[in-house]
């Protein structure tokens, strides 16, 4: 655990970091900048962190979070949501668009924006909505979405699949005029319709309708050739299928511009545990075999799937404490992402950091624009930086997170990996694993990312 002298001057010094995991070095954060990396470094006045034994890594990027504001405060409020980001080590999120009401227009955007800063423990990024009010029926506002204040670049119905390929075609070509992407929630709704899991040998023995692996596998099919035909961006929503692995594989191999997403969950977890019929591990899509596992992190590691999403989906307890066939899908993950991909990952010897961070900071800052984040940890770069104790064992435990939400997958399990600190534009938001103090942004600032950060107050 690092040791922290304190200081008022605003300025950190932190030695003897790991950086990605390789030989210590100090950063000098000022400014809200990274303003030295070397060793031996020294700077009057600066709160010191002492922190060997510690990885420094930019701060994690999610590209998949449901804060559920506005409309179901009673699952999660942005306030709520960033602050468990924070502590899992994120400095900026994509809030998803199926709030109440839903984030189609350019006034809901730029709602989610504002309750970001107001909040101030990461950087939030509203993602706008396909179609008015997910129903798959017409285009959203998309071109005003991406002029507004909150300048969206990603796009998604998540948690409703964009089924009509005409539609489809159609916001594939729009995005193209702002460089945005349309994230896809890849399910057949007719091969799905009544499913409750995965279809396999457990769905058989339980009796429950089964969600075929093809319902995922040939929606990507389309869509990456949808996206090859009109020259567009296609990001794929949390990849769960051997199959669709390989479709994605086909398609990069092919050109296509198609990137993709695995959630923790998914690179761990199998519908063995349905067998329990605990509705915690009830989830769209379905957890599915083994095989699926060992393909999805074999995929995250070779970069076929370029980034590690949390589809973090917190509901209220009497939607998931109730009957199996009743309770809402979905769990949470921001508090418990990088742990579960040390485990999965960097314990298994398929990673290293450097590569961490490349799946949950670089590239999915790049699929969503964020000039400001997922950059090197070099001199002049922005002061997005978290410390993280690798050593460190902690058993989950659901009621002590930050978010509203208790439907954890990993309650009561001993996972790898703490944060320590978490740096949002040079601030500490995190400090010695527990929330700091938010960033503070002027009131009248409409700055976006990779201009000069506000000021606090």
């Amino acid at each position: 655990m690092a040791e922290l002298h304190q200081d008022n001057s605003g300025a950190y010094l932190i030695r003897g970091a790991a950086i990605l995991g390789g030989a210590p070095e100090d950063l000098l954060i000022r400014d809200g900048v990274i303003a030295g990396r070397g060793r031996d470094l020294a700077a009057d006045g600066a709160t010191v962190i002492e922190a060997a034994g510690l990885v420094a890594l930019p701060g994690m990027v999610d590209i998949h979070t449901h804060l559920r504001e506005p409309g179901r405060e009673d699952a999660e409020t942005v306030e709520t949501g960033t602050r468990a980001a924070a502590l899992g080590g994120y400095t900026a999120v994509h809030a998803m668009a199926n709030s109440t009401p839903v984030a189609d227009t350019a006034g809901v955007v730029e709602q989610v924006l504002t309750l970001g800063r107001a909040a101030g423990w990461v950087d939030v990024r509203p993602v706008g909505a396909v179609t008015v009010g997910l129903a798959g029926e017409q285009l959203a506002e998309l071109g005003a979405m991406a002029d507004s204040r909150a300048r969206v670049r990603v796009f998604s119905d998540d948690g409703i699949c964009v089924h009509d390929p005409v539609l489809m075609r159609r916001a594939l070509e729009y995005v193209k005029a702002f460089d945005g992407v349309v994230a896809q929630h890849a399910q057949e709704p007719r091969l799905t319709a009544g499913a409750q899991m995965n279809e396999g040998e457990v769905s058989a023995v339980l009796g429950l309708t089964g969600w075929p692996a093809v319902a995922e596998e040939s929606i990507i099919a389309r869509d990456v050739l949808l996206a090859q035909h009109v020259g567009s961006r296609l990001h794929v929503c949390h990849v769960s299928t051997a199959g669709s692995v390989e479709i994605v594989r086909w398609a990069k191999s092919r050109g296509v511009n198609v990137t993709a997403e695995v959630t923790p969950h998914h690179l761990w977890l199998t519908d063995e545990l349905v067998r329990s019929y605990d509705p915690v591990y009830k989830v769209n899509p379905p957890l599915r075999t083994d095989a699926d596992v060992q393909a999805l992190r074999a995929a995250l590691a070779d970069g076929t799937i370029d980034v590690v999403g949390t589809d973090h989906a917190p509901h209220p307890s009497e939607h998931k404490e109730c009957e199996w066939a009743q309770a809402a899908m979905g769990m949470t993950g921001l508090e418990t992402a990088l742990s579960v991909v040390q485990h999965t990952m960097i314990e298994t010897g398929l990673m290293g950091w450097a590569d961490f961070a490349r799946v949950t900071s670089t590239a999915p800052a790049a699929i969503g624009r964020l000039e400001d984040q997922g950059r090197p940890l070099e001199t002049g770069e922005p002061a997005n930086v978290i410390l993280v104790d690798p050593a460190a064992r902690w058993t989950v435990d659901p009621s002590k997170m930050a978010t509203m939400g208790r439907n954890s997958p990993f309650a009561g399990r001993e996972l790898p990996g703490k944060v320590v600190a978490t740096f949002f534009k040079g601030h500490p938001t995190v400090l010695a694993g527990k929330l700091n103090t938010p960033y503070r942004w002027l009131p009248e600032n409409t700055e976006m990312p990779g201009a000069a950060p506000g000021g606090r107050n």
